[in-house]
């Protein structure tokens, strides 16, 4: 054996160790080492299917798309839906086999009304990640600890109202997201989120966007990825510049796999048909380690598109009071209250229930209404009264909620919205 035939199998040898002891440091990485290539392919390695999904689960009916093979655990899950009036079947499908055959579980979701608001349209993503942990025919195959949202205009709205009230999500991705109703700001948004944008987007413009982006924390990782010469339905076609953004940001923060930082860090290591890029370099996910101690400005701005207005994507609602937490009845669960619209003799409520340091099975809400309060419709939930004392339990689908988990239902009331002081208790 030659001295250089040798070298080559001790390097290679190095090589297979390194690659080997970074899977084993990181249980969640899934698939080959990727390239540039890879990410800006079509599809992934994993062969994938597909099983669809009743309504009746707190969303309209969906489609599951998944990683057929067993061997390598658990995947991270992700849940879509569609934009204001749209179908996820016109609009996003073409997203679930790309995203399954690069390692994830993907639920993408029709809405109750195509007429829904930004706010039904979060809850019912995060109905669609409870559902696909806790329900679907393929619950196994998903880390219920590793789940991601995703939506497009007034879904993308739903993914931001979404990231705000279940922050134990590890990533979520507007593309051309509207603003949460009731909430313009993102102050206490803590889960890693990236936008995509289109440059001549009229209804969701840079201007609008710009806006919304700063008020996200800087502690909290982000990015904004504007592509080069597409209008607002950019998301409704396959596009394969928001996906090779789109994947490494899920794999950094679901599969906490740093060998997708090259893509996004210092520079997008492809910034053909990109427009704009800002940056919280380095992303570094739970347990990681960076190469860099400090974040990087935000860089990187081309040349500007004509902003218009800032609009919503989402049909105009009064914007709604903040959040009431109530303490518990029982240290099993608590219950917190917002109002989410508001109009001339009614209202639309919202409550999350949240877990404490242990799962439970089952839940009950109580409260008192205020003078000529009545609640007329209640979804997610089963509603009794006596007077004006009121309980909501919970529906035969979202009564099992993790330790620090969350679920939620709404209903419509007359008179006039305040802020309740709540009980939960569990059985």
């Amino acid at each position: 054996m030659t001295a250089a035939t040798v070298v080559v199998l001790g390097l290679l040898s190095m090589t297979i160790a390194t690659h080997a002891a970074s899977a084993a440091d990181n249980p969640y990485q899934r698939g080959p080492n990727p390239t540039l290539a890879s990410v800006s392919a079509t599809r992934g390695t994993f062969a994938t299917a597909q099983i669809s999904v009743p309504g009746g689960n707190g969303f309209g009916s969906g489609v599951i798309y998944y990683p057929t093979d067993t061997s390598q655990g658990t995947f991270g899950g992700v849940a879509i839906v569609p934009g204001y009036s749209a179908l996820f079947a016109n609009e996003e499908a073409w997203m679930g086999p790309w995203l399954a055959s690069f390692g994830f579980v993907v639920i993408g979701i029709e809405t109750n009304s195509r007429t829904d608001s930004a706010d039904a349209r979060g809850t019912q993503l995060l109905a669609a990640l409870d559902y696909l942990t806790q329900r679907s025919a393929v619950r196994d195959r998903v880390d219920p600890n590793r789940l991601s949202v995703v939506g497009h205009s007034a879904g993308g709205a739903g993914v931001l109202s979404a990231l705000l009230r279940r922050p134990t999500l590890k990533a979520g991705v507007g593309l051309a997201p509207g603003s949460p109703v009731g909430d313009y700001r993102l102050s206490n948004d803590r889960v890693p989120t990236m936008f995509i944008s289109g440059q001549r987007d009229t209804t969701v413009t840079r201007s609008y966007l710009d806006g919304l982006y700063s008020t996200i924390p800087a502690s909290t990782p982000s990015a904004w990825v504007e592509i080069t010469g597409v209008d607002h339905l950019f998301a409704t076609r396959a596009n394969t510049t928001e996906m090779r953004v789109l994947i490494p940001w899920l794999k950094i923060f679901l599969d906490d796999d740093t060998r997708y930082t090259q893509f996004l860090c210092p520079q997008l290591a492809d910034s053909g048909n990109v427009s704009m890029y800002r940056s919280k370099c380095p992303y570094v996910p739970p347990g990681g380690s960076s190469p860099s101690p400090s974040p990087s400005a935000s860089p990187s701005a081309s040349p500007s598109a004509s902003p218009s207005a800032s609009p919503s994507a989402s049909p105009s609602i009064s914007p709604s009071p903040s959040p009431s937490a109530s303490p518990s009845a029982s240290s099993a669960c608590t219950a917190s209250y917002r109002t989410v619209n508001s109009w001339s003799g009614g209202f639309q409520g919202e409550v999350t229930v949240t877990a404490g340091a242990s799962a439970i099975n089952g839940w009950t809400v109580g409260w008192t209404l205020s003078g000529g309060q009545t609640i007329n419709q209640v979804w997610n939930g089963t509603l009794s009264a006596n007077g004006s004392a009121v309980r909501v339990t919970n529906a035969s689908y979202n009564g099992s909620i993790p330790a620090s988990g969350s679920s939620t239902f709404g209903f419509l009331g007359t008179g006039t919205p305040s802020a309740p002081s709540l009980t939960c208790t569990s059985p």
